[in-house]
């Protein structure tokens, strides 16, 4: 059966530049793919842009690509990148010059038609609103994408293009592509489109499915200093292996994979794609050989007939300032420092008639704050901490002379303060993820190929209704018994954690299929959203679904994260810490369970 092998070298603007040289060096690869962007990756590149209409795009990728371009042209190999931003242009612009000037023929197709940009004026007239609180539409976006499908790639692989650069898809989209050019597959071939979708989550986050992030790190006994990336043999009937080159450190195995399988799809009997709708509740993983885990049987649906798009818009200042406080009792003078601050702050400010801070967050990093009444006993018995003070405020002003009054705190309030890390801090602008849905058929998608441009017709779908889903099947559940004993989470399950806007996404999966009626009994949406009440807001709620192929859970917490991304002031905006958290809860088992841990 014809099978093409992916590489990724890239989880997001900043990974490692040694990833790409590994891949193309050891890799076998037939495609090479780059992962760039995040909704705040795009709001910085519209300011990059808007400063500098040459600037707007993932520049690592030019200069990740540059020295490789005779080795990836030698081998014949494709490659596919996002990095194009805000600017693809621009960035096809640049990748070809550094070709030119290797002495190498390139030829570079671009996608365009998500940057909506210039057209937030004609949807704010037609009504469109947030996509999960329909609130209004924002009175300016700095950025406005939406997040496009395969199509694209696979009709400028079929140009002739040895490179496809796109703006804001699906991180997906760079590895179905390929998939759709090479087997042909029909656009209502759902379940292999499923498949491509999954095979491409699974690899879009790099070494995250490589024993990257992983919740048994101690078994990753070698190789973060060189870490493997992961490549997928993709089969024609869909089915897929996870590996990584020969020789490089870190682990592909079920639990590696399926943490990344996970990781952020929210309800997985409706991760909403624009090319399909995914059920990954059906997916299996087998451990076939070293380093190779195969995954199949992921099911497809039609994908729903709108585009999500991804808007950044202001939202005033913020600042962060970060000290240490030591000696006795620190986390409770670290406290009444910061408290003092604020107040005094707060004070000036309305002398200066600028009104009090729109919002502020104070840490104590060290004593266990982050989990609130779960806290260990003795965290607060700590004699240092870092104390991490964050602030929003309309005028940028107000948060300069916060600054100014912070050195004054280490000489006029409590002893042991010292340590302010990276000096005074500086003033930020604030920018909120804003997102909406479009409908496909106002969105129009080119693929611009050596001075032509070619429309790309896509599925239009059908409309999502959530209602409509099958209920999931109710599992067996343990009642605790009087002798049951209490063992931390970890020693049943493995769990990663991440974001979706304000989103928190954690999926727990169960290191032995045999546990899952324990799990089932312990991690109750009720028990978790409990475990979590200090970080959930007021209109928050947690739901649970269960993936049975992959004996998993997945939890979505929403509105957990303080607004999420840049414009939380917490330390952990993007709930990354929230599957380690979960772990330490305790799960009562019967007496043998427990002795068999």
């Amino acid at each position: 059966m014809k099978s093409i092998r992916i590489g990724c070298a890239s989880a997001f603007w900043g990974d490692t530049s040694t990833a790409a040289e590994q891949l193309v060096n050891h890799g076998k690869l037939d495609y090479l793919v780059f992962d760039y962007l995040a909704e705040v990756t795009m709001s910085i590149l519209a300011v990059q842009r808007m400063k500098d209409p040459a600037q707007g795009y993932a520049r690592d990728f030019v200069e990740v690509m540059t020295p490789l371009l005779p080795a990836v042209k030698a081998q014949g190999m494709k490659v596919i990148s996002n990095a194009g931003g805000m600017n693809v242009g621009a960035c096809r612009d640049a990748l070809a010059a550094a070709a030119e000037a290797a002495g190498i023929s390139l030829r570079i197709a671009v996608v365009e038609g998500d940057d909506l940009t210039m057209r937030q004026g004609e949807f704010r007239e037609a009504g469109i609103t947030e996509m999960d609180t329909g609130a209004p539409f924002p009175g300016m976006l700095v950025s406005m994408n939406a997040y496009l499908g395969a199509p694209a790639v696979a009709e400028a692989l079929r140009q002739g293009a040895d490179v496809v650069i796109t703006g804001r898809g699906v991180d997906s989209a760079v590895t179905l592509g390929p998939m759709l050019y090479e087997f042909g597959w029909d656009v209502r071939d759902y379940d292999k489109l499923a498949q491509g979708s999954l095979a491409g989550h699974i690899i879009e986050c790099g070494a995250q499915c490589t024993g990257g992030n992983f919740t048994d790190w101690q078994t990753v006994a070698s190789g973060y200093e060189n870490m493997g990336f992961p490549f997928i043999d993709m089969r024609a009937d869909g089915s897929f292996v996870v590996g990584k080159p020969e020789g490089t450190g870190g682990a592909v195995t079920v639990a590696t994979v399926g943490e990344q399988m996970l990781y952020e799809i929210g309800d997985p009997r409706a991760y909403l794609l624009p090319d399909v709708r995914c059920d990954f509740t059906t997916a299996t993983l087998m451990q076939t050989a070293d380093d190779q885990v195969l995954v199949q049987g992921a099911s497809g649906f039609a994908p729903p007939d709108t585009y999500k798009v991804s808007g950044t818009t202001p939202r005033g200042h913020r600042i962060t300032s970060m000290f240490l406080m030591g000696g006795r009792e620190a986390p409770q003078k670290a406290a009444r420092v910061a408290e003092a601050l604020i107040k005094k702050c707060e004070a000036l400010f309305a002398s200066k008639g600028w009104g009090p801070f729109t919002e502020t967050a104070v840490e104590l990093l060290g004593a266990e704050t982050m989990y609130g009444a779960n806290a260990r006993a003795g965290a607060a018995a700590t004699r240092e901490v870092v104390v991490k003070i964050a602030a929003k405020h309309k005028e940028k002003a107000a948060l300069v002379l916060f600054s100014k009054e912070l050195a004054q705190a280490a000489t006029g309030m409590a002893p042991g303060l010292t340590g302010y890390f990276g000096g005074r801090p500086s003033v930020q602008p604030v920018v909120q993820l804003w997102s909406c849905k479009v409908p496909k058929r106002d969105v129009s998608i080119t693929v611009d190929f050596e001075g032509q441009r070619t429309p790309v017709v896509v599925d239009e779908g059908l409309p999502f209704d959530p209602m409509a889903l099958p209920a999931q099947a109710a599992g067996e559940v343990w009642q605790p018994t009087a002798d049951a004993v209490s063992v931390p989470l970890i020693k049943l399950a493995v769990a990663r954690s991440g974001d979706k806007g304000d989103h928190a996404n954690i999926g727990v999966m169960a290191r032995d299929p045999s546990y899952l009626p324990y799990l089932r009994a312990a991690l109750s949406e009720a028990k978790v959203a409990d475990y979590f009440k200090h970080l959930i807001a007021a209109n928050g709620s947690v739901s649970r679904w269960e993936l049975p192929g992959s004996h998993s859970f997945n939890f979505l917490l929403r509105h957990a994260l303080g607004g999420g991304g840049i414009a939380s002031l917490r330390t952990d905006p993007q709930g990354k810490c929230f599957a380690q958290m979960l772990l330490d809860l305790d799960i009562p088992v019967p007496p043998a369970v427990a002795a068999t841990l």
